[in-house]
């Protein structure tokens, strides 16, 4: 039987699909149905796009139209051409931590529903929307429409299943023609499993999969000529079974890797016995500008508090001071080699104009104590089904204050990013293995592969998807200015 896997992209508390990362969802689902012996096609949302809006055909952008990031992440398929033959079409859907992407844009359900309203082949819906699905913050989430889907499905294979189709999983890169970031999962559900917001508990019971699985399924992917990958889709990548054999026989058996990062770390981990231990085998074993996400929320005792978090603020600062103590070292890419990430959550229980200060105390701190944080996230709560925060009062502290978000948002941009961003890259640093990767007017938007990687603006048009060295010449908000290196 002909199966085609539409990929809508999915962004989770565990786990990034958007391109240029390729989520476990996809790949698990395709090596599933091969094994079996089903002929399989990957699409991707763009495909679609593509197909019922722009009528197959793709425009090189004027020197002043920004890259068309709806159709930027084609695969090597014909959207029409496969759809029309396929009998059973998977739609993979799930946005449940909203953020902002540079080269693409994640389908909703409600752009999906109209685009599929006319195809007429049995279609299954599954991924995070099945659970609910939110392209902004401080919404609730999209409703699904039974007219369009024929089934809702909950492809969640077991860590024991998985060893069955790695090999044939691995397959799905042959469908893409672009570099994707391998995000390889470690684990599922959560050791404290409490936040407000998170539907992690929702979804696992806390389970560790095998180190002996998770080096295999990169060495897999690596076989099959990937070179990026992070080692994450968990809760607390410190908490995985054997971390620093899992890093170190990666890198023994992937000898050409050009990205290995990791993702979610929970600050309690970082400050325990083991964890200094941990912190050094992740900057010996890790590619530079590696980013341990610290899912802090809010540096307010109140908020903690209500929201059940588990990092205090003191916590914190601790963690943040031990992975700088060991990471704050410039790598072969020229970033720092592993440095703390900070999430802040606004509309959490409990909020009050006391809290952005409280935050705004804290984040000062970090300055003032010359320490160095990679990035800052800062988003509106996404407010999913069953989740304790719609229990116990949904968006009513959002909407309370609501008003006050822009300034605040702005304060931790202007006051704390701004400098830290001048810390973390002087004027004359030179970062290598950049990808050109989109225009807007006359000006090139390049990253680095990674976890979280820095937006860089280069004047001119240069050819896009090609690998150069830039210079630091200025600083953006949160983003830098840069020149090529010839």
């Amino acid at each position: 039987m002909h199966y085609t896997i539409l990929d809508c992209y999915t962004d989770e508390a565990s786990g990034l699909g958007v391109p240029p990362y390729l989520g476990t969802y996809p790949r698990y689902i395709y090596g599933k149905l091969r094994k079996e012996g089903h002929q399989v096609s990957y699409l991707t949302i763009d495909d679609l796009r593509l197909w019922k809006k722009y009528g197959g055909i793709k425009k090189d952008p004027s020197v002043k139209e920004k890259t068309n990031i709806l159709i930027y992440n084609t695969t090597k398929n014909d959207a029409k051409e496969i759809i029309t033959k396929t009998k059973v079409l998977i739609v993979l859907i799930g946005v449940q931590v909203p953020g902002k992407y540079l080269t693409a844009l994640p389908g909703t359900l409600k752009e999906v529903t109209a685009l599929l309203k006319d195809v007429k082949t049995k279609k299954i819906l599954t991924g995070p929307a099945i659970l609910g699905t939110q392209l902004e913050g401080g919404k609730f989430a999209e409703k699904i429409d039974p007219d369009i889907f024929d089934e809702t499905v909950d492809y969640n294979y077991s860590f024991e299943k998985l060893e069955e189709f790695i090999t044939e999983s691995a397959e799905i890169l042959d469908q893409i023609p672009d570099k994707r970031v391998i995000e390889i999962e470690t684990g599922r559900g959560c050791k404290v499993g409490k936040c407000s917001f998170c539907t992690e508990p929702l979804k696992n019971c806390f389970l560790n999969r095998k180190k002996e699985s998770v080096v295999k399924e990169a060495e897999e992917f690596y076989r099959r000529g990937a070179r990026h990958f992070r080692i994450g889709k968990q809760a607390d990548f410190y908490a995985s079974d054997s971390p620093i054999e899992m890093l170190k026989e990666i890198r023994e058996r992937c000898p050409e890797i050009e990205t290995l990062h990791i993702d979610n770390v929970n600050p309690n981990s970082v400050i325990s016995k083991t964890g200094e231990g941990i912190t050094k085998a992740i900057v010996k074993y890790c590619t530079s500008g590696n980013v341990a996400a610290f899912g802090i929320e809010s540096f307010d005792p109140e908020v903690v508090k209500a929201n059940l978090l588990n990092t205090s603020p003191s916590t914190a600062l601790k963690a943040i001071k031990i992975i700088n103590k060991y990471g704050a070292e410039r790598g072969e890419n020229g970033l720092p080699k592993f440095l703390p990430g900070i999430n802040i959550i606004f509309g959490l229980l409990n909020e009050t104009k006391q809290t952005h200060q409280k935050n705004m105390e804290a984040l000062q701190q970090i300055l003032e104590e010359g320490l160095l944080l990679r990035r800052i996230n800062i988003r509106q709560v996404a407010v999913m089904p069953g989740t304790y925060i719609e229990k116990m009062g949904g968006v009513k502290y959002l909407k309370k204050n609501k008003q006050y978000y822009w300034k605040w948002r702005n304060d931790i941009r202007q006051k704390i990013d701004y400098p830290l961003l001048q810390r973390l890259l002087p004027i004359g640093t030179v970062l290598n293995n950049v990808y050109t990767e989109m225009y807007d007017g006359k000006t090139t938007f390049c990253r680095q592969m990674g976890t979280y990687p820095l937006v860089i603006g280069v004047k001119g048009r240069l050819p896009l998807k090609e690998k150069i060295s830039v210079k630091i010449i200025d600083y953006m908000l949160r983003s830098i200015v840069a020149e090529v290196v010839e």
